[in-house]
């Protein structure tokens, strides 16, 4: 629960605030999810929650009020090949500045990322999941959506366990790595990945 959101030290000088969040950025495998949601000024909902604090259940059960409640949210999925053209800080940096532009704020909160290419205000605010209602739903919408991208992608290589791992460098999936090779979903810039490469040109 956010006791006292950011939003409502904010709300009297910008009704339409913008909060930004990813989820996806530690992964070795899968995308990077980042969303953004607006509710309006005076929203509350005391459930809602950084999503790493709330239950796979409760998660996917706020995810839909979320939806329904907002006035206004976008969820964009960056492919593997981008973040590792970017790499993953970038491209989550531009994700949140098309995010900022697209939903047109009077301010636009984010999770500790500073907007190098958007020329609105901004605010990059530490733990802001655990601080702003819109970041904390962002979160959500974030992490549901990457969990149920994780999940399909499962069911497609289920040697993978990415249903459990969600991708993360975990012991399973590192093994995993080694034993069935490099996938297209997988991050060719990180290092366990890398390894992996360089043990097959050998």
């Amino acid at each position: 629960m956010i006791s006292h959101p950011l939003e409502i030290d904010y709300w009297n000088s910008s009704a339409r605030i913008v909060g930004t969040d990813e989820a996806g950025r530690g992964p070795i495998a899968g995308p990077l999810v980042v969303a953004g949601v607006v509710f309006d000024k005076g929203y509350r909902n005391e459930e809602i929650d950084d999503s790493k604090k709330l239950s796979e259940k409760k998660r996917e059960r706020l995810f839909e009020q979320i939806i329904e409640d907002a006035k206004a949210y976008e969820i964009l999925v960056v492919c593997e090949q981008t973040i590792d053209a970017l790499n993953i800080y970038r491209a989550t940096q531009v994700a949140m500045e098309q995010i900022a532009k697209d939903l047109k704020g009077d301010l636009v909160l984010t999770d500790a990322m500073p907007l190098r290419n958007y020329d609105g205000s901004f605010v990059a605010v530490v733990k802001g999941d655990q601080k702003s209602l819109s970041i904390a739903a962002a979160s959500i919408l974030a992490k549901v959506t990457r969990d149920h991208w994780m999940f399909k992608l499962d069911a497609m290589h289920e040697e993978y366990g990415f249903k459990k791992h969600k991708g993360y460098p975990t012991k399973q999936h590192i093994e995993n790595l080694s034993r069935y090779g490099v996938l297209d979903i997988h991050r060719k810039s990180y290092g366990p990945v890398k390894k992996q490469l360089e043990i097959k040109l050998f």
